[in-house]
């Protein structure tokens, strides 16, 4: 159940964010405030108990929160240049990726299954970016800068994440979910701070901009302690991530949705490019299944 209530918040949090970054509000602040709900949720977990290692391990819950800010920097960078139909597709290659480095980490061969998702998965990149082409004549979603950057920084915060989910199902063990996890995020708030040069005060004063901002923020925060909750109790990164992974489909079908009933971008393309990028999800999501039931 955490893992289908996140990638529903997800899904969510994405569309409302993509309509904060249209209407003035940067990635550095996204970021910087949904780090900020963040550790405020993931506070209450201390009274979990665990145990507090020595102060040389501190660096692995230090690693862990640069990882998570990377990842979410670049997923939000990855919605303001594009479509969130786009990106979410994107982002279901971390469960490929953890796949991949739990193999490499624990010095094991990569199966056949795993070799065949990647081919399966990468056919699903080709229908996504193919979906993206625009008619000859016409100027496009003038918030995007192009597909490419989409697609590249939803890759980049894909591998972000993934490495991140790798470290948490091997570290937090030994912590306990109680102390593991609370210094993480506090650690995050901490090191987000140095966004504040970047921060615009106005995207929070603007009556237009600030619901956007504060719920998408905060549904992203809420996804995060269902997911990452999930897998320090439970471990086994892959097979969580299954149920996160069909975000990819919720987010064409869903996106598209709310854009033809209250706007957006994905509303001024027509319904061939949509089912295209629904088919490229679909074919990433069946890669993630592959994974998972291969391994």
């Amino acid at each position: 159940m955490l893992p289908l209530a996140a990638s529903l918040l997800f899904v969510f949090g994405l569309i409302a964010i993509k309509r904060t970054t249209q209407a003035g509000g940067g990635p550095w602040t996204v970021t910087l405030l949904a780090n900020v709900w963040a550790a405020i949720l993931f506070s209450p977990l201390w009274f979990l108990g665990g145990t507090l290692q020595p102060l040389h391990l501190f660096w692995q819950p230090a690693v862990i929160a640069v990882l998570f800010i990377l990842g979410q920097l670049l997923t939000f960078y990855a919605v303001s240049k594009g479509d969130v139909s786009v990106a979410a597709p994107i982002l279901g290659l971390k469960v490929i990726m953890v796949a991949v480095l739990a193999t490499v980490l624990t010095s094991d061969q990569l199966s056949p299954i795993v070799w065949a998702a990647a081919a399966i998965a990468t056919l699903g990149i080709a229908l996504v970016q193919w979906s993206t082409r625009r008619p000859a004549g016409s100027a496009g979603d003038p918030s995007s800068h192009g597909p490419g950057w989409t697609i590249l920084f939803a890759t980049l915060s894909a591998c972000s994440f993934a490495l991140f989910d790798v470290l948490v199902q091997r570290w937090a063990p030994a912590w306990g979910s109680g102390r593991f996890l609370p210094l993480v995020f506090w650690m995050v708030a901490l090191l987000s701070l140095g966004f504040l040069p970047f921060w615009t005060p106005t995207a929070l004063r603007d009556p237009k901009v600030r619901p956007y901002l504060l719920i998408g923020t905060l549904l992203i925060a809420l996804q995060a302690i269902c997911i990452v909750f999930a897998l320090s109790q439970f471990g086994d990164a892959t097979r969580v991530n299954v149920v996160y992974a069909l975000r990819g489909m919720w987010g064409v079908a869903l996106a598209w949705a709310i854009a033809v009933r209250w706007g957006g971008s994905e509303a001024d393309h027509s319904p061939q490019v949509m089912l295209t990028r629904l088919a490229g999800a679909a074919l990433l999501t069946a890669a993630v299944v592959m994974v998972v039931r291969g391994g």
